[in-house]
């Protein structure tokens, strides 16, 4: 495994910098064995003195993009915030590695985490998962793959305008684009964006028989019972916000614990970068990851 550290100053100008609170933090960059290659991950520690609970960070993309460069504002804020050890994580992308890579290098990031817990000095009670965009879409396969093959114990997620219907049945115009008496240009920009997720969708799952998988559609599953308290979090002008929505309804009726926060007036590209949906993030956290405790008592 590789490794390679840098400490990010005092971290304090940068926390406030973004409204968060001000939590000094180290950066460190490691590798490990991911499922068809080696993944990069980046690890955010608050310096706090304290054993902290951890999570996993998965940017987006559309599977097929995105980088732990671009993710470092998201995962650095919530770091800052929570605070948490937030593992922020370089999967594989599409369509170079399609389904399952991304999930099960977010399963092997997962373990490893758990594996380290004593050397990272984390505190026990299960690790959590943020997942944006086609983030999302791999978090809530790791939620399913650490039910079914255990290994490792989640104690929340939180989705950010996620990716959950390789179908596109339940996208929504609501809201997309200006739709104050201009109907063509909001057909224009729905069919452009319903186009960029249709090719993100072939090129993460080109087999279509992987669409039907419940990892891969898990608006499709039936068997939703035992994934971790969720909180999911959609933008009004985002056609992806009934999918995000009707997946959370489909939580609550399996008796996971859910929460719905919706954001007006931004899109889904405004959601990582939006200060207060990146602090109902944060509190959701708060309350659902272990208490940050003494070192010798973690």
């Amino acid at each position: 495994m590789e490794r390679s550290t840098r400490t990010q100053g005092t971290g304090t100008e940068r926390g406030r910098a973004q409204g968060t609170a001000p939590c000094p933090f180290a950066v460190d960059d490691r590798t490990i064995a991911g499922h068809t290659q080696d993944i990069r991950l980046r690890l955010y520690r608050p310096l706090i003195g304290l054993a902290v609970p951890a999570l996993l960070y998965l940017h987006g993309g559309g599977f097929t993009s995105g980088s732990l460069e671009e993710a470092e504002e998201t995962a650095s804020a919530i770091a800052a915030e929570t605070p948490a050890l937030v593992v922020s994580v370089g999967y594989s992308l599409a369509p170079a590695h399609p389904f399952p890579t991304a999930a099960q290098d977010a399963y092997r990031a997962a373990l490893w985490t758990a594996g380290e817990a004593r050397s990272l000095r984390l505190a026990r009670g299960g690790l959590g998962v943020v997942g944006y965009d086609a983030g999302g879409h791999v978090a809530t396969s790791l939620t399913f793959l650490a039910r079914d093959l255990g290994g490792v114990s989640l104690a929340a997620q939180a989705l950010l305008g996620p990716m959950l219907d390789p179908s596109l049945t339940r996208a929504s115009r609501s809201g997309i684009g200006d739709t104050d008496g201009k109907a063509a240009t909001t057909a224009r920009l729905f069919d452009s964006t319903m186009a960029d997720c249709a090719r993100c969708y072939r090129a993460y799952l080109p087999e279509a028989a992987q669409r039907l998988h419940p990892y891969a559609a898990p608006l499709e599953s039936r068997r939703l019972g035992g994934l971790p308290p969720a909180l999911i979090v959609t933008a009004q002008n985002d056609m992806l916000r009934t999918e995000a929505e009707q997946y959370a309804a489909g939580l609550i009726a399996a008796g996971v614990p859910t929460e719905v926060t919706r954001f007006p007036a931004i899109s889904h590209d405004a959601l990582p970068g939006h200060k207060p949906a990146l602090q109902a993030v944060s509190d959701f956290l708060r309350r659902r990851l272990p208490r940050s405790l003494p070192a010798a008592r973690a």
